[in-house]
């Protein structure tokens, strides 16, 4: 059974208020970004696989614990913002693309770009994205990411609307949902409400 939270935390509460107000500039928006992105992360990686190696302290030999396995960071577009707090926390992980954008007739995600380590089957995979309006680049992405071999995966997004998490959790029952608020719903124009705008544009400062 996948993991789906709302991660409550006071912490990401209040830096998604300030993601949320149409004042807040282009740089800190980006700096917020990230350190939502970091505080998702702790909570989304509880369940990661450790083993066991000794250490020698300024006192004594330890037995103490580190990260097992390889992990990876597969990022659409506008989950780039979320990158640099990710690897705060995960150095090690290696870092795919995957190049996706909205048709804004029909909503529906366009792939034109997509490079990912060959040896995704053995890494935990995290997917980065913003916003989980829709669904359709999240779940598209994941697909795309299983195809190429991938088994364990994660998703990490700032907000969701209803239908995008419903749309997520049922085209990918086994992938573990982790957001820090989950919204009122989608307008016509496929954007969150009440949101904080096109994150992309606001992260880049395109718009």
């Amino acid at each position: 059974m996948s993991v789906v939270e709302i991660v409550d935390h006071p912490l990401i509460q209040h830096k998604i208020s300030l993601l949320r107000d149409r004042n807040t500039g282009t740089k800190e928006f980006r700096d917020l970004v990230s350190e939502v992105a970091m505080l998702l992360c702790y909570e989304a990686t509880r369940d990661l696989p450790t083993e066991e190696v000794e250490v020698e302290t300024p006192i004594a030999l330890a037995r103490t614990k580190v990260l097992a396995g390889r992990k990876l960071a597969p990022i659409l577009r506008a989950g780039l913002g979320m990158v640099d707090g990710m690897l705060s926390m995960i150095p090690a992980a290696k870092v795919g693309h995957i190049g996706l954008y909205r048709n804004e007739e029909t909503l529906k995600p366009v792939e034109y770009y997509c490079k990912l380590p060959n040896d995704i089957s053995e890494r935990e995979v995290i997917v980065l994205d913003p916003m989980l309006a829709t669904g359709g680049s999240a779940s598209d992405a994941i697909t795309q990411i299983k195809k190429r071999g991938a088994k364990h995966i994660k998703f990490i997004g700032l907000l969701a609307a209803p239908e995008g998490m419903k749309a997520l959790h049922e085209a990918h029952p086994d992938v573990d949902i982790y957001v820090g608020a989950l919204d009122e719903k989608l307008n016509d124009q496929g954007y969150i409400v009440p949101g904080l705008g096109d994150a992309g544009d606001r992260i880049f400062g395109t718009k």
